[in-house]
């Protein structure tokens, strides 16, 4: 899989592309639609390496600089060039809803998905 993987970036370059199609291995399942590719794999080939030995390696651009054979300014230097392409992930925390509030919540239970609108609707009413 990592050769194919290597020709699409290598064939799609900086240019955006969208997956429309997704088998699953050994399964015979297969999905269309558009899928949005995630940032990383937006990253050349060679970029994605560069970031998977950077998280091996827990972030110490020293065992970078040994890996790669380069020097301390050349991984910074690519580390920000590679940040410069990822664009800000957007992180929502969401607090823990307290147990004695889940129950009695309507508005809380709407947005958490866990009844429907009718249902808030109803038990606000009472």
């Amino acid at each position: 899989m990592g050769n194919e993987w290597h020709q699409l970036t290598d064939l799609t370059g900086d240019r955006p592309f969208v997956i429309t199609r997704v088998r699953l291995d050994k399964s015979g399942v297969a999905i269309e639609g558009e899928f949005e590719v995630p940032p990383l794999a937006r990253l050349t080939y060679e970029d994605q390496v560069f970031v998977s030995e950077f998280v091996r390696s827990h972030g110490s651009i020293k065992d970078m600089e040994k890996a790669f054979g380069v020097s301390y300014p050349t991984i910074k230097n690519r580390l920000n060039r590679i940040a410069g392409q990822l664009s800000p992930v957007q992180v929502v925390v969401e607090a823990p809803v307290p147990v004695a509030a889940s129950g009695g919540d309507p508005l809380g239970m709407l947005e958490r998905g866990e009844i429907s609108a009718e249902e808030a609707a109803e038990r606000l009413r009472r």
